[in-house]
């Protein structure tokens, strides 16, 4: 499989199309992003790295960030971490305070604000400094230093971050949230506030198609029955209330962000990462979709 000419013409393809969405702009500093920015970088299991357009500028991830953290506190907890948040999709909006008081407090699943604020509780009991461990564990998946935080975004976040307060004391009032709201909080802005390029972002999810094993850290990261578990939570909750229909038209275990990133894998072939920050109503990259749905069309292989 030439992969470098298929992600060439995919991206020929999408950049005809001239499709149009809005960038995030409930977060200040991200509404200044050039919205017509568009990479792909794909990563095969031997770390050939394939890229086109923008792969190599770094952006900020946003909730992609969930997976990296839920990965972190997966094998720590066992089974007690799914009695704090549960595995099915939201159906509702990423932020829907509605739905968790309906659940008791119980996040639908890890992806969901709600769900990812437990996440990051869960960090805060087990790291002595978590946010510096969230960044030395993406390093040591990408085989080099690459992370780094807009301080911009950070602040920006966390002065705008009055639902996700309610939503953490909601959590609280259930006994569900076992640190102090704004340490949490913090933790949480944070390592959604981290960039990357489209070549380090596909580095990093290279372990998913890899059974846990990551080549560029050397080592496993989770055991094959965890690792398959958390890409069926990327299939069915990774692109907020339009899982369904990014598991319909593209069929890959895969993870948004408002900064308009997609990562996703095809297990035992690659991961690949698309940033175009334009979104859609749901809150997920118009060119990335495409792009990934055009490419899975492509290939000669599928998940199914």
């Amino acid at each position: 499989m030439d992969y470098q000419a298929l992600i060439e013409e995919v991206y020929k393809e999408v950049n005809d199309l001239n499709l149009k969405g809005k960038v995030a702009d409930y977060i200040p500093e991200l509404a200044e992003v050039d919205g017509d920015k568009f990479g792909i970088a794909l990563v095969d299991l031997e770390g050939n790295v394939y890229g086109v357009g923008d792969y190599e500028e770094a952006f900020s991830i946003q909730s992609i960030s969930k997976v990296h953290t839920l990965a972190m506190v997966f094998h720590k907890f066992k089974s007690k971490l799914w009695s704090r948040v549960n595995v099915e999709p939201s159906g509702n909006p990423f932020n829907s305070i509605a739905q968790l008081e309906y659940e008791k407090g119980i996040p639908r699943n890890p992806f969901i604000n709600a769900g990812a604020l437990v996440i990051s509780d869960a960090l805060i009991s087990k790291f002595e400094n978590p946010k510096e461990e969230i960044i030395d564990f993406i390093n040591e998946l990408v085989g080099h230093q690459c992370v780094k935080v807009n301080e911009s975004v950070y602040q920006s976040e966390l002065d705008h971050s009055e639902r996700n307060t309610a939503m953490a004391y909601f959590l609280k009032a259930y006994g569900n949230i076992e640190n102090s709201i704004q340490e949490v909080l913090e933790t949480y802005v944070y390592h959604c506030a981290m960039e990357m390029c489209c070549v380090d972002l596909a580095k990093s999810f290279s372990f998913f198609a890899n059974n846990g094993y990551s080549i560029f850290a050397d080592r496993e990261i989770l055991n094959e029955s965890h690792n398959k578990r958390m890409n069926a939570l990327m299939l069915t909750c990774g692109f907020y209330d339009e899982s369904g229909e990014f598991a319909f038209r593209v069929g890959l275990p895969g993870k948004s962000g408002v900064g308009g990133g997609v990562a996703a894998v095809m297990p035992n072939k690659f991961s690949i990462a698309v940033w175009s920050p334009q979104l859609n109503e749901k809150g997920n990259s118009l060119k990335s979709i495409k792009a990934l749905e055009l490419l899975t069309d492509k290939l000669h292989f599928s998940l199914f």
